[in-house]
């Protein structure tokens, strides 16, 4: 069974209470993350509520991991490669691992 926690954040002045499996120190870098990204889109574009700007945010957060995700899928690529390569150095009776 997974211990909850529960961590107090703020997010855009807003407090809020996260519940969670994270540890606490996780939880409030992922909402100071959050709020960062906020704040950040508030200051450089003319979106005044705070509602369109968390929407904004949500949206770069999301370009963010999928970029991650695809570079993670290339990384992986080129290590199966590589071992293919590697494979071909070994001893036939090595080559089955």
């Amino acid at each position: 069974m997974s211990i909850k926690h529960s961590t107090r954040v703020t997010i855009c002045g807003e407090d809020y209470t996260i519940r969670s499996d994270s540890p606490p120190e996780h939880t409030r870098a992922v909402a100071a993350y959050v709020d960062a990204k906020i704040n950040e889109v508030l200051e450089s574009a003319a979106v005044v509520e705070s509602h369109k700007a968390a929407i904004l945010a949500a949206l770069q957060i999301t370009d963010e991991l999928f970029a991650a995700r695809s570079g993670q899928e290339e990384v992986a690529e080129s290590m199966r490669v590589l071992s293919g390569e590697l494979r071909r150095w070994l001893p036939p009776a090595k080559r089955q691992v």
